[in-house]
């Protein structure tokens, strides 16, 4: 192993490893994903070390060292190395076979496409559009595995003595993924000391009015995608009080006219609107493309969503955001929407960047799978999961450290 590996691997474990672990050294794990990966067993990840497996193994699973604070020095360092330009949350399916991994549970699995036997890890990725790392992760836990949502006595028994083997934490219950990934950005921004970012997401967080408020009171500015069948006012629409009849409760101030889908404010709108924009260059250049720009056709709106969740202001109305919508010149109507509580100054180039930077996180997921064997952990405990997604990040920081400097050490 050169020194750079060893010295940058030093520098991310430093005060989460006890002295008595220091015989199997998280240098020699991350080595092993980054030359061995893609096998699916710490066997001959071992072997081709030269150390124990069952020291390697009781380094994942059962010596002591913090994995949180690993990932607060890796989120830390990229902050200083990447300057992220938001933080994308996604999750992640890892298919499994049998029920005595942790939380593991037939669930649908965007990775599957699918209902499977899996687990689910939620992730939050410091990204920009050239590097990200992904920065913090939590495992799902379904409801079939918290027994204080379980009624019958029984069955609650059995899920208890099931998370005692797989050693989950007392505090470790049934939590939605977009709760978990607000308990990850407090975690980073206000015990780690991460700055507060833009936040991007799919439709599966975006649609959660909850979800996008809880950014809001924490301060964060996000841009969301959005199924188009969900309800807005125009921005224009205002609250009116009807006459009151002297009976009953005086009326509040309401909208005249209902809501309608986001698509048919887009639709209202007109295709002449959409201009194009380009948010970044890709890596096929074509000779109609010789810059291998990426480009389409957008438009932006000012709206007001309707759900009976989102706060009304005293005299009835309803806050205002951006509705972008993505409408390429072939297509008989829009392709994509994201909802953004960004500035009412804020470009349409920015809005868009931020609504395509997602993409990042599927490089994450690619290189992290297919690279650096994250979904290959063959252990049973809900530590061990984490410990071991923590390190296969970790080798993905000092696959990040190289790219972005040349003249790194590659390793042995």
């Amino acid at each position: 192993m050169r020194p750079r590996l060893v010295e940058f691997t030093a520098a991310m474990l430093d005060g989460a490893v006890r002295r008595s672990d220091q015989r199997v050294k998280g240098e020699l794990y991350m080595r092993g994903l980054l030359t061995d990966g893609a096998r699916k067993s710490m066997q001959p990840m071992a072997e081709r070390l030269g150390v124990d497996h069952q020291q390697l193994q009781q380094f994942i699973t059962s010596s002591t060292w913090d994995y949180t604070a690993v990932r607060a020095n890796v989120a830390r360092w990229a902050v200083d190395a990447i300057d992220p330009a938001a933080y994308v949350i996604d999750d992640s399916g890892f298919p499994k076979d049998g029920t005595a991994s942790p939380c593991v549970a037939r669930q649908y699995s965007g990775t599957l496409g699918k209902t499977g036997n899996c687990q689910i890890g939620v992730s939050v990725q410091a990204v920009t559009d050239t590097a990200s790392v992904a920065a913090n992760w939590r495992l799902f836990c379904p409801r079939s595995w918290d027994d204080t949502m379980v009624a019958d006595p029984d069955r609650a028994a059995a899920v208890r003595a099931r998370r005692g083997r797989a050693r989950l934490p007392d505090d470790v219950r049934h939590r939605e993924k977009w709760r978990l990934a607000l308990d990850m950005l407090d975690q980073m921004i206000d015990l780690w000391g991460l700055p507060r970012l833009p936040v991007a997401a799919d439709s599966g967080y975006g649609d959660c009015t909850l979800f996008r408020l809880g950014l809001a009171e924490r301060g964060l500015r996000y841009v969301v995608q959005v199924d188009p069948t969900a309800t807005a006012h125009p921005a224009d629409a205002v609250p009116v009080t009807a006459a009151y009849s002297g009976r009953g409760r005086p009326p509040r101030p309401a909208y005249p006219d209902p809501p309608v889908t986001l698509k048919d404010l887009v639709l209202a709108a007109g295709r002449g609107t959409a201009r194009q924009v380009t948010w970044r260059r890709g890596s096929r250049r074509s000779t109609t493309n010789p810059t291998a720009a990426m480009r389409s056709h957008f438009l932006r709106l000012r709206i007001r969503p309707a759900n009976r969740d989102i706060p009304r202001g005293g005299d009835g109305s309803l806050p205002e955001y951006w509705l972008i919508a993505e409408w390429p010149p072939g297509a008989d109507e829009p392709v994509k929407y994201w909802l953004s509580n960004m500035q009412p100054r804020t470009s349409l180039k920015t809005l868009v960047r931020l609504g395509k930077i997602r993409w990042r996180v599927e490089h994450d997921y690619r290189e992290l799978k297919a690279g650096l064997g994250i979904d290959h952990f063959e252990g049973r405990s809900f530590t061990g999961w984490h410990r071991h997604v923590t390190l296969t990040v970790l080798a993905q920081a000092f696959c990040t450290l190289l790219r972005l400097d040349p003249e790194a050490d590659a390793p042995a």
